[in-house]
């Protein structure tokens, strides 16, 4: 039977049973009817004034515990930069709001970390606090008026470099990252995106080069975006990672979920863009991942972004390690978070009965391979007296 015929029936059978139609219109929302308020007339929960956790301050104890995952992480950090294998820390969204970014800026420039990985809201708030100084709404409180996440400088910005970004090339985490060290974005002219669809017609240029012009033409023609260079001023931008990973050459990925963030609110926000960058930066991510054997992975207060894109991209690395005859096993991987946890993970995975199997992240990272311990630990105390053991070690 045709489609159409199927979908001529279903609609008499919806007739029918309740009288009218039992297909819905389906339409979607127009963001473009939405009211969007200035950044800066936002009430926020976080300032950097008060936030900030500055490298080689007083830190605050965690339990002996959590002190013994630290030395042991320590330790396997600093064999693995002696062998030049990598350090990769993935973290969650509190990491940014809690003041860490210099901690973290600290640890690329000493060289102890290269590479970084976040979900989307932590490109947010750090480019909120890069920009402004401030960031965490009132989420309830806005919520109630309409205007929670209907901030126009966040969702125009980020989306714009990122835009911009997939069409130079660029990851999520390193579009952002660009526009805050550099300080501008660029958005190209009519006369340049048609050329490059033309050289993508034309077999001259990749695929995927065309359609990021034409997500951008598509996006600049809807948004009536100015031509040339527009500078975006950072006044805080000396305590954001990725303005830092960016000036460094150090990959920042980012791994967002379409809807989960406020830039989705926005009109100029563009699901191919988002697409684009999001997914180069998930291979750059794996590619990491794909190099552990010897090296340590940092898990920071992300039970889901994390270990999910960490199990898939171990899987891969899995795969290829053995089409070559090898395996990887040899990596160590520290799990920080705040979930209280009383199972021994080194005698493997707990029964189905204990509390502690459904400890996702933990579960997650015991699964993948290789040697895991867990931290229960505030990350703002865990991460900078982790800073200060690698001081020591490293000195």
């Amino acid at each position: 039977m045709r489609n159409d015929e199927n979908h001529k029936r279903a609609q008499d059978s919806g007739t029918r049973k309740g009288g009218i139609s039992g297909r819905l219109s389906g339409s979607r929302l127009q963001r473009s009817k939405l009211t969007l308020h200035p950044l800066q007339e936002r009430r926020n929960r976080v300032s950097l004034e008060e936030n900030l956790i500055i490298p080689g301050t007083s830190c605050d104890p965690i339990s002996e515990a959590a002190e013994d995952t630290l030395r042991l992480c320590a330790s396997k950090m600093r064999a693995a930069r002696a062998a030049g294998r990598p350090v990769i820390m993935a973290f969650g969204a509190h990491t940014i709001k809690n003041g860490l970014g210099p901690v973290m800026i600290h640890m690329m420039e000493r060289g102890w970390v290269t590479h970084l990985a976040t979900n989307g809201a932590g490109v947010i708030h750090d480019w909120e606090l890069a920009w402004l100084g401030e960031t965490s709404e009132h989420v309830e409180e806005n919520l109630r008026e309409g205007r929670f996440g209907m901030w126009e400088e966040t969702g125009y910005y980020i989306n714009l470099a990122i835009l911009t970004g997939a069409y130079r090339g660029l990851g999520y985490g390193e579009s952002v990252g660009a526009m805050i060290e550099d300080g501008y974005v660029r958005v190209p002219s009519d006369r340049e995106l048609r050329d490059a669809l033309k050289a993508c017609a034309a077999k001259g240029a990749s695929a995927s080069s065309g359609g990021a012009a034409a997500d951008l033409l598509e996006a600049k023609q809807a948004m009536a975006l100015p031509e040339g260079t527009t500078e975006v001023q950072h006044a805080f931008k000396e305590h954001s990672p990725q303005a830092a990973a960016w000036r460094l050459g150090i990959p920042f990925t980012a791994h967002p979920m379409i809807g989960h963030d406020i830039i989705y609110t926005h009109p100029l926000n563009h699901g191919g863009a988002i697409g684009r960058a999001a997914l180069r930066d998930f291979l750059l991510f794996a590619g990491s991942v794909s190099e552990l054997e010897g090296g340590v992975y940092l898990s920071i207060g992300s039970a889901v972004m994390s270990p999910m894109i960490f199990e898939k991209s171990m899987s891969m690395a899995q795969n290829l390690a053995l089409q070559r005859g090898g395996r990887m096993e040899n990596y160590f991987v520290t799990v920080v978070d705040l979930q209280q946890s009383s199972w021994d993970w080194s005698r493997g995975e707990p029964p189905q009965d204990h509390p502690d199997y459904y400890l996702r992240f933990c579960k997650t990272f015991r699964r993948t391979g290789g040697q895991m311990r867990y931290a229960c630990a505030d990350n703002r105390a865990f991460l900078p007296r982790l800073c200060a053991e690698l001081e020591a070690a490293f000195s």
